[in-house]
């Protein structure tokens, strides 16, 4: 009886290993990438800093701060204000009052020094 209920157990466990991926519910289990790039490939270096990672998206403090990495009054910084806060110029732009403002200057180093003035001010947030 032993042998019987060990058999069908077992044939059982054959069975359920398929080809499809685990499943939680209905839903895949994803599984986790380690983070390791490879070194010196174009498409690493091309990053920009502010890029957040995949899964948990960073507040526009967070993503501003990493800017200030970047070295002050070059283009790269303002490109790197650009992606988080996209440029949308005006003619006349209104007194910044807030560091979205700071999208309305048409000027590019107006606007460098405005997203410069905000983000040096943005308390440090600590790290989790």
């Amino acid at each position: 009886m032993i042998l019987a209920v060990a058999a069908v157990l077992y044939s059982a466990s054959a069975f359920a290993q398929t080809d499809k991926p685990p499943m939680v519910g209905d839903k895949p289990l994803v599984q986790v990438k380690p983070k390791g790039t490879k070194a010196g490939t174009k498409e690493a270096a091309a990053k920009p800093a502010a890029a957040a990672p995949k899964g948990k998206p960073q507040s526009i403090a967070v993503r501003l701060q990493a800017c200030l990495d970047i070295d002050d009054g070059t283009k790269d910084r303002l490109n790197c204000y650009d992606a988080v806060i996209p440029p949308a110029p005006k003619p006349k732009a209104p007194k910044a009052k807030g560091v979205a403002d700071c999208r309305f200057l048409k000027e590019e180093d107006e606007r460098l020094a405005c997203f410069n003035g905000f983000a040096e001010s943005i308390p440090k947030l600590p790290k989790s």
